[in-house]
């Protein structure tokens, strides 16, 4: 019979921390520093209601596909995961799955979620799923434990949602009015209005973004004019940076006056497919960058992954479901063309290239050192380690790589790119691991056997870079 222990304190005071150095690092230097998210899937609305969660499920489970697919790894049923059994039954599920989750990086996050978020020291398993969320639903309907205090007790000094161009920024403008202490910008992510996938779906997206700019949207200047209107609404609104998501780095370099007259044709109605979205797509980006570049925004890039692989799955529940993986193609030649003509026109804007197939780090974190200007600390940022690579190893590769091709010292940091308001601890986890490693080659003699200014590294890594690079 399989025995998991679950009274057993999880992870104490030197959790990742493998030398006093470390320690004194972490504990001295990068704890309490405040957090700035530049990029997550946050629900605005949802921090402007600010209302208690519902339950355990709703807070910790409801979307999340990186516990999804975890679920699924071990057999668990699609009605416990997505599905319609309630949510003590899918909580329950989840507790079953978590004792096999060891190595994975759910086991830690889950844990120092439990530990951070609602002070549970125990790990979780079946035996104590019942115990442990009913804890969890005490502490829930607490009147202090609310979106924004959550935000609060994180020490999330600014946080960038991900917003559709045609969103009317309404929770935006509340919060902004608010009292509430901690900045929420939006980010300006156009990808459905670039990038055709589905016809159909597409023409539909266009009729939405033609309601929310007011302007008739029959040619690719239309589309750029209604684009522009909206970046300006995002920009009066108090947005910093853009966002964009690739399964391939488009062609800026293909568009041309036969193209055009087609896509005309297709947008009027007049032909059910255009021919050429690589170029459609590469064009409009390359135009978006310089209106990025004059409002003074940083531009996100996430390049390498290959999205939707499971087709039934996808008719049946949808996209963002736990059905991405990382993708093969190229596309750092491509990219290194956009970057290259922007700048020649002085119209690069700040970027950060985040990369999901770690055999790029080196490529991208080389390509990245290439366009720089004065009095701006690496103003092409190869960004943190994302997705599938946000753990343990992949952190420290893109760390190291940053290290050796480039300068950490210049980093913009971590992010949680997730859709939980428990996810902030992935802070933590970052900066324990960045502290243990500098921590160790102090220990080895690597580099200067100085906290003092070992220290305040960390601290611009943590919180600085990033407070100075957006403008924050």
């Amino acid at each position: 019979m399989t025995h998991f222990t679950s009274k057993i304190e999880v992870f104490g005071e030197s959790f990742l921390l493998e030398s006093a150095k470390a320690e004194n690092l972490y504990f001295g230097y990068a704890k309490e520093m405040p957090i700035i998210d530049y990029h997550n899937h946050l629900e605005p609305q949802v921090i402007s209601d600010n209302q208690n969660f519902r339950s355990p499920t709703a807070i910790w489970l409801d979307g999340d596909h990186y516990k999804w697919r975890a679920m699924r790894n071990f057999g668990i049923d699609e009605r416990f995961i997505s599905g319609q059994a309630t949510h003590e039954e899918k909580f329950q599920k989840w507790a079953e799955t978590v004792p096999y989750t060891l190595r994975n990086p759910l086991f830690h996050w889950t844990h120092l979620e439990l530990k951070n978020s609602f002070w549970i020291k125990e790990y979780l398993s079946g035996k104590n799923a019942a115990e442990i969320y009913s804890s969890m639903q005490d502490t829930l309907q607490q009147p202090g434990f609310t979106p924004q205090n959550l935000l609060k007790n994180y020490k999330v000094e600014a946080l960038c949602t991900t917003d559709d161009p045609a969103d009317n920024l309404d929770y935006h403008k509340g919060l902004k009015a608010s009292n509430f202490t901690t900045t929420v910008l939006p980010s300006f992510r156009p990808d459905i209005y670039i990038n055709i996938i589905d016809s159909e779906s597409y023409i539909l997206n266009i009729k939405k973004l033609e309601k929310a700019s007011g302007i008739n949207i029959n040619s690719v200047s239309d589309l750029l004019n209604a684009l522009e209107s909206r970046i300006n609404y995002f920009d009066e609104i108090g947005a910093k940076v853009s966002d964009h998501g690739f399964e391939y780095f488009p062609d800026t370099t293909r568009w041309n006056s036969d193209l055009e007259k087609e896509f005309s044709e297709f947008l009027k109605g007049n032909q059910l497919t255009f021919s050429n979205p690589d170029a459609l797509c590469g064009f409009l980006l390359k135009e978006l960058c310089k209106m990025y570049s004059d409002k003074g925004w940083v531009q996100q890039f996430h390049v390498g992954a290959t999205r939707n692989n499971n087709s039934l799955m996808l008719k049946n529940i949808g996209a963002n479901t736990g059905f991405d993986a990382i993708g093969e193609q190229y596309f750092a030649q491509r990219m290194s063309i956009l970057f290259d003509e922007l700048n020649s026109e002085g119209k690069l804007a700040k970027t950060i290239i985040y990369n999901l197939n770690p055999v790029y780090n080196e490529v991208l974190a080389s390509l990245a050192g290439n366009f720089n200007e004065s009095g701006i600390k690496s103003k092409v940022q190869f960004g943190a380690a994302w997705w599938f690579l946000d753990q343990l190893d992949g952190m420290q590769k893109q760390m190291n790589t940053l290290s050796n091709i480039g300068l950490i010292s210049t980093f913009v940091g971590m992010l949680t790119d997730s859709r939980s308001f428990l996810s902030f601890s992935r802070h933590e986890y970052f900066r324990r691991l960045l502290c243990n490693m500098f921590g160790n080659e102090m220990e080895k003699g690597l580099i200067p056997d100085d906290e003092k200014w070992v220290g305040k590294i960390i601290q611009d890594i943590c919180y600085y870079n990033a407070k100075n690079y957006f403008n924050f």
